[in-house]
């Protein structure tokens, strides 16, 4: 069982860069992959990234390819997006997951069965 609570949400302007972190509570944080989606008004949410339970291979969505970068810190329990060069674009909840099972990895959003409540980014421009 995980839960997963985002923060680091907020207001910006196109250009700017802002972090979003997720803690995670479950002593078996680290045996799950995770990632981020995102859904913005009126849309279906998206795939963002991906990393693996160990960190060791990550993949992105071609919209946020060389923007964004996913991390994470088995260590501390937490799952983080820096997003760079944000665009209007950009703006919609944000969401991290883990996935259903154990050291899977996927870009599917039906793949993650655990959710995060979800952190408003908004990009002005």
């Amino acid at each position: 069982q995980v839960q997963l609570v985002e923060s680091g949400g907020g207001l910006v302007q196109a250009g700017d860069s802002l972090r979003l972190s997720c803690s995670a509570s479950g002593r078996t944080f680290n045996t799950y992959g995770t990632g981020w989606f995102r859904q913005a008004p009126g849309k279906e949410r998206e795939f963002v990234a991906a990393i693996t339970w160990s960190g060791s291979t990550t993949t992105y969505a071609d919209s946020v390819k060389s923007r964004f970068t996913i991390s994470r810190d088995n260590t501390k329990n937490t799952l983080s997006l820096q997003m760079n060069s944000l665009k209007t674009e950009d703006t919609a909840v944000y969401y991290c997951a883990a996935t259903s099972i154990t050291y899977a990895f996927s870009v599917r959003r039906e793949a993650y069965g655990y959710w995060g409540q979800g952190t408003q980014v908004t990009v002005s421009s």
